[in-house]
């Protein structure tokens, strides 16, 4: 077919198990901290990208909101106090230049 192109991949390409961030399940996090699809630990998303303990805090509230309890309320409630800690913490150095 003209326009196609086919790429040709190592051998690891379609080895899942040595592609995959979260090599072997680790009892101490519980499986509603990891991903259903992709196997990401919301502690190493956290990490990744920087985030100061209140937003670290409020995202991985969010990542397991309806995978923890029969309903996400208790979890985006924490999220959302977590965030206004955030936001307090940030007007008080704007406050304090």
């Amino acid at each position: 077919m003209m326009g196609t192109k086919h790429t040709e991949h190592s051998k690891y390409y379609y080895d899942k198990e040595r592609n995959m961030p979260y090599k072997k399940e680790d009892k101490r996090i519980p499986s509603y901290y990891i991903g259903k699809h992709h196997k990401y630990e919301a502690r190493k998303v956290v990490e990744d990208f920087e985030l100061s303990y209140n937003c670290g805090t409020a995202v991985t509230y969010l990542l397991r909101a309806k995978r923890k309890h029969d309903s996400p309320i208790e979890c985006i409630t924490k999220a959302i106090a977590h965030l206004e800690f955030e936001l307090e913490i940030l007007k008080n150095e704007k406050t304090n230049l």
